[in-house]
């Protein structure tokens, strides 16, 4: 088993900046899936951004990624900078969710003016 969400991303997806530890672990999507679904806001953010700390690079999937900051932002529904950072990342694999990506900013906006 992977000690942490990012060791299992790194090997099922590898990393763009770092080499890909040896591993005779069993890399199915789904095992990554529900993983990712029960893991920490914490463990979720260190992953993006170890593994895609530009927003635009890495190998993580979009969807992914996607899904990494829906479930991050189901967990702390009131930061204003993660909401951002969602955004950002939905409008540069758009435009399919630039709608979303705008109500988030929205909402990030009405939580800072209070």
């Amino acid at each position: 088993m992977h000690s942490t969400l990012t060791e299992h991303a790194r090997c099922l997806y590898r990393d763009e900046y770092r080499p890909t530890p040896e591993c005779d672990l069993d890399h199915q999507e789904h095992y990554f899936l529900e993983e990712l679904t029960f893991a920490d806001a914490d463990s979720i953010l260190a992953m993006l951004r170890e593994l895609c700390p530009h927003v635009v690079d890495g190998h993580l999937p979009v969807w992914a990624r996607n899904l990494s900051y829906r479930l991050v932002l189901l967990q702390r529904p009131e930061e204003p900078a993660l909401m951002r950072e969602a955004a950002e990342n939905l409008w540069l694999h758009g435009p399919d969710w630039d709608d979303i990506a705008a109500d988030l900013t929205r909402r990030a906006d009405a939580l800072e003016a209070g």
